[in-house]
C-alpha cells in the first residue's frame, strides 16, 4: 500500500522527563506495581542462536505495563485537584491503568474508550470503578471527547503516552530489565520494544541510556501502523496511511506522539514491523512454548525475533511481552492459525 502519511509538528509541548524522573517513580510505584521477572527459555535461545530474556508485563497490575505510568502521573496529582477527576483515551490497556491507579488513590475516572475495543478490556476497565465512554473510532475523535469531559468537569487530561510523567513510569520496565539482566551477569546487546505512541519505547531508552549506554533499542509495530519505524528513518514525525487494520489493538497510534519522538529519535536505534500473520504465530510461541498468554500488541516483540527481523545469533537480547489482555476468541483464532 502506498503511505498517505504527512508530516507532524516536531517540537514538544512539554520538557522530557531524564533518568532522575524514572528513579523517583521507581520509589512511587514500590509496592504498587508488580516487579515482573526477566525470564529465559532454552527452546527460544536455541531457535534464535543467541540469549534472549523476557520481560512479561503480562503478569503486571491489570495485565500490561500501563499501569506503571499511570499510576506514576496519578500520584502526581495535586490533592486539591483530585476530587475533580482524570480522563482519559485509550483502548483498553492504559484505560486499565488509569482505572486501577484511580482507585487506589481514591481519584474519580472517566475513560474514553473505542466501541470495537475489547470486551475484555472495556469490562475489566469498568470492573476498576471507572465510567466507560464509548466512542466510533473511525468517525470520531477520542481526543475531542476527552477535552469536552474535562471543560465540563475540570478533570485532568491523562495522556496514554505524551505526558512525562507517563513516560517516566514506563521508563521502570527499563530500568528494571537492566537491573535483572546484569544479576545474571547478561550485557544486554539490544531490547526490543512494543511500540504504540512510544511511551513505553521512550522511556525505556532513557533508562538504558543511562545504565546501560552499549545496548541499542528498538521500537517493533504492526505493519501499517509502524509511524514510528519510518518517522525515525525520516527524521520527522509521520502519520499511518488511513485505511490500515490490525488486531494489534493496543499499538494504532496514529502518529507518534511529540513528547515520545523528541526522546526516541535521539535515543533509539530504528525499528521493525511485523505482520498480523507473524504476530499470531509469536502468540502460538508465546503460549505452546513459553506457556504465557499474550495480546497481539504484546507480542509483537517477540514477533519481530521469531521472524528474523533482528538478527540474534551469539548476542544477548531482551524483549518486551508488553500486556496480556486478549479475548477469549481472538487468542483461539491465533492459536488455531496456521504457523505460516
Amino acid at each position: 500500500m502506498t503511505s498517505s502519511a504527512v508530516s507532524m509538528p516536531e517540537a514538544p509541548a512539554m520538557a522530557a522527563p531524564d533518568f532522575a524522573d524514572i528513579q523517583a517513580a521507581a520509589k512511587r510505584l514500590a509496592g504498587q506495581a508488580v516487579v515482573t521477572p526477566l525470564l529465559e527459555s532454552a527452546a527460544l535461545n536455541a531457535r534464535a542462536g543467541g540469549r534472549i530474556l523476557i520481560k512479561p508485563e503480562t503478569l503486571q497490575r491489570t495485565g500490561s505495563f500501563k499501569f506503571r505510568g499511570a499510576y506514576n502521573r496519578l500520584a502526581q496529582i495535586p490533592d486539591a485537584q483530585r476530587a475533580a477527576g482524570v480522563v482519559t483515551f485509550s483502548s483498553g490497556n492504559h484505560a486499565q491503568g488509569v482505572a486501577a491507579a484511580a482507585a487506589l488513590l481514591g481519584i474519580p475516572a472517566t475513560i474514553v474508550m473505542p466501541a470495537d475495543a475489547p470486551a475484555i478490556k472495556i469490562g475489566n476497565t469498568r470492573g476498576y470503578g471507572a465510567q466507560v465512554e464509548l466512542y466510533e473510532r473511525d468517525s470520531e475523535s477520542r481526543e475531542a471527547r476527552a477535552e469536552a469531559i474535562a471543560t465540563e468537569t475540570g478533570a485532568t487530561i491523562v495522556s496514554p503516552y505524551d505526558d512525562p510523567g507517563i513516560i517516566a513510569g514506563q521508563g521502570t520496565c527499563g530500568l528494571e530489565i537492566v537491573h535483572q539482566a546484569e544479576s545474571l551477569d547478561v550485557r544486554l546487546d539490544a531490547l526490543l520494544v512494543c511500540c504504540g505512541g512510544g511511551g513505553l519505547t521512550s522511556g525505556c531508552a532513557i533508562a538504558l541510556a543511562e545504565t546501560s549506554p552499549r545496548t541499542k533499542v528498538y521500537a517493533v509495530e504492526p505493519e501499517g501502523f509502524d509511524d514510528t519505524r519510518r518517522s525515525l528513518d525520516a527524521g520527522q514525525r509521520l502519520a499511518n496511511p488511513s485505511g490500515t487494520k490490525s488486531f494489534c489493538d493496543a499499538l494504532l497510534a496514529p502518529t507518534p506522539g511529540e513528547l515520545t519522538f523528541s526522546i526516541n529519535r535521539r535515543l533509539v536505534a530504528g525499528g521493525f514491523a511485523v505482520s498480523d500473520a507473524e504476530v499470531a504465530a509469536a502468540m502460538r510461541y508465546a503460549f505452546t512454548t513459553l506457556k504465557l498468554v499474550v495480546e497481539p500488541g504484546g507480542a509483537v516483540s517477540l514477533a519481530a525475533l521469531l521472524s528474523g527481523k533482528i538478527d540474534a545469533r551469539d548476542k544477548s537480547l531482551a524483549l518486551t511481552l508488553s500486556g496480556g489482555n486478549v479475548d477469549p476468541e481472538t487468542h483461539a483464532r491465533a492459536l488455531a492459525a496456521d504457523a505460516a
